[in-house]
């Protein structure tokens, strides 16, 4: 049975002139996916009789292209196919561009760099066009190895030992392109074994490459105006991604780590510090947990994100499953040794960019510059969490699906924002001067990119991307600053829990950290007791140091130029926001649907406007 009937190169004709979708599977031959109507097409042919490994995969990331496997009895028939493509997307756009790619074969590898070899016709191709498209390879590198890129003129564009795909004279003036590349397969070795990290290296470069290659084509070959090289990206997402995607955010919403290592008896372990003259290191309990690490484990690897097509998705998911794992041995090795080591591989150790600054802030701010206050001055928790409901409740007036809650709980101490809800423990007080910084925080931020996260057609945004607590708790910091309420006390409290951080890491125990963070930089005890306790919980949480770290990444964000209202888009990571910009500019993901009320109260604009010329930290302080 032929592979390629008239009836299916009726459909597929039918879709493109109507701008749908096309995701054909030919059983046995391979396959063609063209997103939408596009001015381009790449192609893979597999030689016969070689294994040729790996080099179809350089393709599936693009929204364009068809890939054969087996080409008994299909010359004609990809004649007729791409013909039928190139001329109802030229009818669109005024131009098409013919991209074929294959290996180089194995005998010619000399050496790992990445090489490329353009093949171009000898008339009627733009010589500009050549330029940038090597100019695009060039800036590939796989192993910190960069590219080198030669253009050969031929009479045909083909792969050795194959026929072009298409026969007919190019005639002067047309605005078809045929081009070719040669891709040095160094993703495998000569017995054909893979290297899947060089593979998909070599695969993410390459797909950025060949959409500022269709870019440029774009804007001289065609009427089609692109704003970005990205806008001709894949919009659509396989099942698998998708798939992938809620299998992660399922295994994610099973357990809370915070909650895991948050002690449960941090009031009795205060009263019993303070008897012992602040000697004895405390005893801290933990609620139970709920899950066994190993079948996370083993549910978590079952998660095939080999077969996700797009390499930004891949890369992104690919990240957040080792997050997922290391946070995972984190429950498992609560209260043992191993902990502190699995929390620095999280969150890192204390830069010296970030200790230098802790330290100037404990400096250059004494204890006596703190904001204090009496006990007459403070919220009880049922009043701060009738403060907390009438701010969700002014998002679910704007948008009703916004369904966080403030909820009570005795076995939590202070906030904790706990998959979409800020959980408030019945023993904790709040400032009233910092009543509005805290709603900011904790609402205006957690909760808010969170709802904007759940939005987004991948729920890793409202889960957490890989590596997102810097931006989130920067985020949150920074609102304190716009709502006016960012006062010496605080930003003290932050930098000394990077000292903390700090002392842990060099082996310092409980009691040698409260002391310091008392005889040294001037906290009261029960300040110090707490800034310890986070840091200490569990073994070792480091996590702490990500609130000063974070505040001056984003203070260096905004100076740079960049505004802010997009970070609210999800729960972002810094080196993430490439991609995500990427996913924007290709439509797959949307704006934020809410944003914070703090950003429509009087003065925002001047603040803002503070932040882009540039601030430190300490000019961020509101002296009161």
């Amino acid at each position: 049975m032929a592979a390629l009937t008239k009836q299916d190169l009726a459909t597929i004709g039918s879709l493109l002139e109507n701008d749908k979708p096309v995701r054909n599977h030919f059983s046995g031959y391979g396959r063609l996916h063209i997103d939408r109507q596009l001015p381009f097409l790449t192609v893979y042919r597999k030689p016969k009789d070689t294994a040729d490994k790996g080099t179809h995969r350089l393709l599936l990331g693009e929204a364009s292209y068809l890939i054969l496997e087996n080409l008994d009895d299909w010359h004609m028939q990809l004649n007729q196919l791409v013909g039928l493509i190139q001329k109802t997307q030229n009818t669109v756009f005024g131009g098409f561009l013919l991209l074929e790619i294959w290996a180089r074969p194995d005998s010619e590898l000399e050496n790992e760099h990445p090489e490329f070899r353009i093949f171009a016709p000898k008339q009627n191709c733009p010589g500009i066009l050549l330029e940038r498209f090597e100019s695009a390879l060039l800036r590939i590198s796989v192993n910190e190895l960069e590219a080198s890129v030669t253009t050969e003129y031929t009479d045909a564009v083909r792969p050795p030992s194959l026929e072009a795909i298409i026969n007919t004279r190019i005639e002067p003036g047309s605005n078809f392109i045929h081009l070719g590349l040669e891709v040095k397969p160094i993703y495998r070795d000569s017995s054909n074994t893979l290297f899947p990290f060089e593979l998909k290296e070599l695969r993410h470069e390459l797909n950025r490459a060949l959409k500022r290659l269709y870019y440029e084509f774009t804007h001289i070959g065609t009427s089609h105006r692109p704003g970005h090289y990205h806008e001709l990206g894949r919009r659509a997402i396989t099942k698998s991604a998708h798939n992938s995607d809620k299998q992660l955010a399922d295994i994610s919403n099973k357990f809370d780590l915070i909650l895991h290592v948050t002690p449960v008896n941090t009031p009795e372990a205060w009263a019993r510090f303070k008897d012992s003259q602040f000697q004895r290191i405390p005893e801290f309990l933990y609620r139970a947990r709920p899950v066994d690490p190993d079948l996370l484990k083993r549910q978590l690897y079952k998660i095939p994100l080999e077969r996700i097509e797009d390499p930004t998705l891949a890369h992104i998911f690919s990240e957040k499953r080792e997050e997922l794992d290391r946070q995972i041995s984190l429950i498992a090795d609560r209260n043992t040794k191993r902990f502190v080591l699995g929390s620095r591989q999280l969150f890192g150790d204390v830069e010296p960019g970030l200790l230098a600054s802790a330290e100037d802030i404990l400096t250059n701010l004494s204890a006596d510059s703190s904001m204090h206050f009496t006990s007459r001055e403070r919220l009880s928790a049922e009043e701060f969490c009738n403060l907390a409901q009438y701010e969700i409740q002014q998002y679910r007036e704007q948008d009703d699906s916004f369904d966080s809650k403030a909820v009570l709980r005795d076995d939590v101490s202070g906030l904790l924002v706990s998959q979409g809800n800020l959980l408030i423990g019945k023993d904790c007080r709040i400032h009233k001067a910092r009543a509005a910084a805290v709603l900011a925080h904790e609402v205006g931020t957690h909760l808010l990119t969170y709802h904007n996260g759940r939005q987004q057609p991948f729920e890793e945004l409202y889960t957490g991307m890989a590596g997102y607590e810097p931006m989130q708790e920067g985020l949150a910091v920074l609102s304190e600053y716009l709502v006016g309420k960012l006062d010496p006390a605080r930003i003290r409290t932050l930098a000394a829990r990077v000292m903390a951080v700090k002392y842990i890491t060099d082996g310092a125990d409980f009691v040698e950290a409260f002391s310091l963070l008392c005889n040294k930089y001037g906290f009261e005890p029960q300040s110090a007791f707490y800034i310890t306790m986070r840091v200490y919980r569990g073994g070792g949480y480091t996590k702490d140091i990500v609130y000063l770290r974070g505040l001056s990444q984003v203070l260096e964000y905004l100076a740079s130029g960049k505004e802010l209202e997009s970070l609210y888009l999800g729960k972002l990571s810094y080196e993430h926001l490439v991609f995500i910009q990427e996913l924007k500019w290709r439509k797959v993901l949307k704006g934020p649907r809410l944003r914070p009320l703090f950003l429509d109260t009087p003065l925002i604009d001047e603040k803002l406007q503070k932040l882009g010329d540039g601030l430190t930290v300490l000019d961020l302080i509101e002296k009161t």
